[in-house]
């Protein structure tokens, strides 16, 4: 198969709308990160994106709409905590898990009972939904395990020849993927976390919202995966990464003692020039919005420079940081040392 890769233009997003109706496959940005669209109804089509990601098939997708009434018949009820935390984060990067409606693919929901839907607020997926009329199932735009992807040219070196169209709206602006919370149930629940963040959640709730063991913690045997991200290694480079707990004076010591050839450290803002190992920065100390930003373009980076083993100081683990530390700990496969 020949991947186009074309500007967004009326011309463009007509051609995807054509494409998804017709069932087929098509990378696209986000404000979260660039994804894979299929209609979420048409379980062909959706299989497809399996397919494309080699992603396997117990890994339930997220649905995408452009307004509130295309909830009919995806979901079969919008509990009230949905509504509330609609009127404050959509459009925007939060995905709620709500029962599952009819008319949805249960490929696409990877045969659970609840289906996440989310409402994005990059203009060019609001067209493309708008003038298709096909609310779309999309994970990132990567093969299965490796960084999501924030820009065209990192899509197509993942999905080149794997489907027909790539929309090249630059860079996103979040950088990690959306929130996940579970709207159901005694208590809201936190599965995956990201730029909508658990303590805003909770001051326009007006409750706790659990956190998910599984977002800090590896999925337990048997344990079904309810939200996409859950799964034990995720957004990984080739190199092997080790994630180093304390502070920088600690981090700079245990880089002095590991200068061997293929060490790399990922930092953050302003420290590389001083470990003497090579290295790339990933955002500002505390700062979680500009790490998110960041930490897939510098994880594929690692690769580009044939990095073999990755010493990666540890973000916070609140606020928007805390979804930097989920997709870090899972690209590390859950090695980390305290020190």
């Amino acid at each position: 198969m020949k991947t186009q890769v074309l500007p967004i233009t009326p011309e463009s997003v007509a051609l995807a709308a054509r494409l998804l109706q017709q069932g087929e496959l098509v990378a696209l940005p986000t404000e979260t990160v660039y994804g894979i669209a299929a209609d979420a109804r048409n379980g062909e089509a959706v299989k497809k994106i399996f397919e494309a990601k080699g992603r396997p098939q117990d890994n339930p997708l997220i649905v995408h709409i452009c307004g509130m009434e295309m909830l009919n018949g995806i979901v079969s009820e919008v509990p009230e905590r949905a509504k509330k935390l609609a009127a404050a984060f959509w459009p925007g990067p939060l995905t709620m898990v709500m029962p599952r409606g009819p008319e949805v693919s249960d490929v696409t929901c990877a045969g659970l009972d609840t289906v996440g839907v989310r409402m994005p607020s990059h203009p060019v997926v609001q067209q493309v939904i708008r003038t298709s009329g096909v609310a779309f199932a999309a994970p990132s735009a990567n093969l299965s395990g490796k960084p999501s992807p924030t820009n065209a040219p990192d899509t197509l070196a993942d999905m080149d020849g794997r489907l027909p169209l790539i929309l090249d709206g630059g860079e996103s602006n979040v950088g990690v993927e959306s929130t996940v919370v579970a709207v159901t149930g005694e208590h809201p629940m936190l599965l995956r976390p990201g730029y909508v963040t658990k303590e805003q959640m909770e001051a326009v709730l007006g409750e706790e919202v659990l956190v998910s063991p599984a977002i800090l913690e590896k999925l337990r045997d048997g344990e079904v995966a309810r939200s996409p991200g859950m799964k034990y290694k995720h957004y990984a480079p080739k190199a092997q990464v080790t994630i180093l707990r304390g502070d920088f004076a600690k981090y700079k010591e245990f880089i002095k003692q590991h200068t061997e050839p293929g060490v790399w450290a990922l930092c953050f803002d302003g420290e590389g020039a001083q470990l003497g190992v090579p290295f790339i920065e990933y955002g500002k100390n505390h700062d979680g919005v500009t790490q998110a930003h960041h930490l897939f373009t510098a994880l594929r980076d690692l690769d580009k420079h044939g990095a073999q083993v990755v010493y990666a100081r540890c973000p916070e683990q609140d606020g928007v940081s805390m979804a930097v530390y989920n997709r870090l700990i899972r690209a590390a496969a859950f090695r980390v040392v305290e020190l």
